[in-house]
């Protein structure tokens, strides 16, 4: 699996805000990235064989969902679920 630098350039914003919020992580954050990784896991889209570094990918977009499904800026690739970003 390989992915655009540019792609992961372009969004380092989303992938900062799921990694902050992996580290300080409040109730309603938790709440969402539940609801959302619940749908991920039933994602055929869903990968275990990463890049090592990462448990669990997307293979759609490549991002690790423990950070995606966390960062309320994201959204699914293919609209399991939408961004929470006001």
């Amino acid at each position: 699996m390989t992915f655009d630098l540019k792609d992961i350039w372009k969004n380092k914003r989303a992938i900062l805000e799921g990694v902050t919020n992996s580290l300080i992580r409040r109730e309603a954050i938790e709440d969402a990235a539940s609801l959302r990784y619940s749908i991920c896991k039933q994602c055929p889209s869903l990968s275990t064989n990463c890049n090592g570094l990462i448990s669990e990918c997307c293979n759609i977009c490549g991002c690790s969902l423990e950070f995606k499904t966390r960062s309320m800026k994201s959204s699914c690739p293919i609209d399991k679920w939408p961004s929470l970003d006001k």
